[in-house]
């Protein structure tokens, strides 16, 4: 995850520290400079703005005062609590925050050394699959005297504030941070894998099995660093707006614990092992905090014991930070984003993934069939016109996470093409054998939808099949042009690649040894009545389709004498009229054991409907049969460029 690091703008912190140390200037950015165009591009500031440096709001500026903590933070006039209420999570992550605030303890202030300040810090940002070091001077707003925007409880402390101005710098200006998403700003503080939760859509608090498992779901993200952020749904006219239990609508906040909480108090708490499971978070106002059960002066604190609430640092004090029962937190949240590390690591003590990345573009060409913006499934006649990526599940189940993200477009803003384009995509169980595009998904089964939104990423988690996948990234419309990235993460090496190719290439030994004439398409549904062939009384078959040369096997059918091998293949075939074997087969230790065959003629017509062809043992007339019959659904077609 932590990859070499790109320098923005091609600014390198440590040269230019280095001439203004030697000059003994203080850094001033020519990429953001200190004027009006830096803070806003439509919503001037009620006030006269001064550019202040650290040393001129205090006598002892620190860029962290008593370490990085959560309750640092508090969000300034411009709206962007979304991104307080992830930097109050990543504080709580010393292995993130300090990939995000590298060289920390240098960037420091040195009153031993104060020639060795020079007004410059950097920060890192996971942006589009990339680490970018991205540098500000100390230059930062004020009205008054006092921060605009994001500050801290303490005036000598600058860090959030810093932070702060890179991530502007990154978006275009202030103004571009009003509105966004948590996950997001988490996704770019550490390359993690966002998932949004529809709590309202998904009610959890009605269903007590599914929110345990939520619970533990998120128990785990939490203790394997990943970072939680919740929100309440809200209309433009609501928009923080105070509810009656102190929680505010259309509001970020930062999930700072997971707890199972124990019950009782002194020895006898521990022998009876009750716990509650509860979830504390963090108002990025520094204030307003839930005022129900578990709030920090309820009684029901009462039910647990000194030392555990001592273990909590439970506070009563109105510091932005509570706690609530998850079924509460389920019942009066509508949203919740979930980022996880997703731990791609040969050496751990958890599980590890196998991460493949690729990036594309939806664009287009002036001849319709090289374009790749075909829009969603809705549009038939073009669906098929977007990139298109293989991969492989190799285990007999297996979960795989796909993640789709587009470029952020925020920077966009200040020319009013801000929003996020509306995305999704579709993976299709394909033949095992397929090796080039998709052009035609009327015999593909569709295995994942995801949903289309305008959202930065989209995620699906889903248990797939052993098998051969296509995951089609696609715009909601067609003609929508844009970059996206997309990760699959699988428990095994999945083989992801872009499929770039819609059929075999014209090679100059072709003339000669011919080139395809046509594409046949083979399905095998099931077979039925095959004999017993081990002590169990049933088999463990498997089917083997050979064409030209060429042979695709099924999975392993365990222990079954009416195997569902829902097994495909394609062939791009020279020879059509040479025949196409099936054979039937059963997994033995020793030795494989054959069961029969159907040789189908190189003539068979199209159809989509099953075929009940005879197994027959190899090499007899076809008035020996084996008992078993074997479903097949076969469509051929002389176009290469239908299948």
């Amino acid at each position: 995850m932590f990859s070499s690091v790109v320098p923005y703008k091609n600014q390198h912190y440590a040269d230019l520290k280095r001439e203004c140390i030697k000059d003994k200037t203080m850094f001033e950015d020519p990429e953001f400079p200190a004027i009006n165009a830096s803070l806003y591009y439509s919503k001037p500031l009620p006030s006269t703005v001064q550019w202040k440096r650290p040393g001129e709001m205090s006598n002892e500026p620190h860029l962290f005062v008593e370490g990085i903590s959560s309750h640092d933070l508090n969000q300034g006039s411009v709206g962007n609590c979304w991104f307080v209420a992830a930097c109050s999570c990543l504080a709580l992550k010393p292995n993130l925050w300090k990939k995000v605030i590298p060289d920390w303890k240098e960037q420091e202030w040195d009153p031993k050394h104060p020639g060795n300040y020079a007004g410059i810090f950097h920060f890192q940002f996971w942006l589009f699959g990339e680490w970018v070091d991205v540098v500000v001077d100390d230059r930062l707003p004020t009205i008054n005297g006092e921060l605009i925007y994001c500050h801290s409880k303490n005036n000598n402390e600058f860090w959030s504030a810093l932070l702060e101005k890179a991530y502007a710098k990154l978006s275009g200006c202030y103004q571009s941070l009003e509105g966004g998403n948590t996950g997001d700003a988490v996704v770019d503080f550490s390359g993690a894998v966002a998932e949004a939760i529809n709590l309202e859509e998904e009610a959890y608090y009605k269903d007590q099995k599914r929110q345990d498992q939520l619970f533990e779901d998120l128990l785990k993200v939490y203790d394997r660093d990943g970072i939680i952020s919740c929100a309440i749904k809200a209309e433009p006219h609501e928009i923080e707006n105070r509810m009656a239990n102190g929680l505010v609508k259309g509001h970020a906040y930062s999930v700072t614990a997971v707890k199972k909480v124990r019950l009782g108090h002194g020895l006898l708490a521990y022998f009876k092992n009750e716990t509650i499971p509860l979830i504390r978070m963090r108002n990025p106002w520094g204030k307003t905090e839930w005022n129900g059960a578990w709030s920090d002066s309820s009684e029901e604190w009462s039910k647990v014991g000194d030392t555990e609430r001592g273990n909590l640092g439970i506070t009563v004090e109105d510091d932005g930070e509570f706690w609530m029962s998850f079924t509460d937190w389920c019942k009066f949240f509508t949203d919740a984003d979930v980022c996880r590390i997703i731990n791609t690591s040969l050496l751990s003590i958890h599980k590890t993934w196998d991460e493949v990345m690729h990036f594309g573009s939806w664009t287009k060409n002036s001849e319709p069939f090289l374009n790749r913006c075909g829009g969603c499934a809705n549009h038939k006649q073009t669906f098929l016109q977007n990139p298109q990526y293989l991969f492989d599940v190799t285990k007999e189940v297996d979960e795989v996470l796909i993640s789709l993200q587009q470029r952020d477009m925020k920077i966009h803003r200040r020319i009013g093409q801000g929003e996020n384009l509306s995305i999704g995509f579709n993976v299709f169980k394909v033949e095992l054998n397929r090796k080039y595009r998709m052009h035609d998904i009327l015999t593909q089964q569709c295995e994942v939808t995801s949903t289309y939104i305008n959202a930065r990423t989209v995620f699906t988690r889903s248990m797939l099949q052993q098998g051969r996948y296509v995951i089609i990234p696609t715009t909601f419309r067609p003609e929508t042009l844009g970059d996206f990235m997309i990760r699959v993460f699988t428990d095994v090496a999945s083989d992801c690649r872009e499929l770039t190719e819609d059929k075999p290439k014209v090679k100059c030994w072709s003339s000669f040894f011919g080139y395809p004439q046509a594409v046949t398409h083979i399905y095998i549904h099931g077979a039925e009545g095959l004999e017993n062939q081990d002590s169990t009384g049933g088999a463990d078959p498997y089917v083997i389709i050979y064409c030209e040369g060429q042979s695709v096997q099924s999975s392993i059918k365990k222990d079954t004498l009416e195997p569902e091998f829902a097994t495909s293949s394609v062939f791009y075939r020279k020879k059509p009229r040479k025949p196409i074997t099936v054979e039937v087969w059963n997994s033995n230790a020793v030795k494989d054991q054959f069961m029969g065959q159907v040789v189908l003629s190189g003539s068979v017509k199209d159809t989509t409907d099953p075929q009940k062809l005879q197994l027959r043992k190899r090499g007899q007339q076809m008035a020996d049969e084996m008992p078993g019959s074997i479903s097949l659904r076969i469509l051929t077609s002389t176009q290469l460029t239908d299948i």
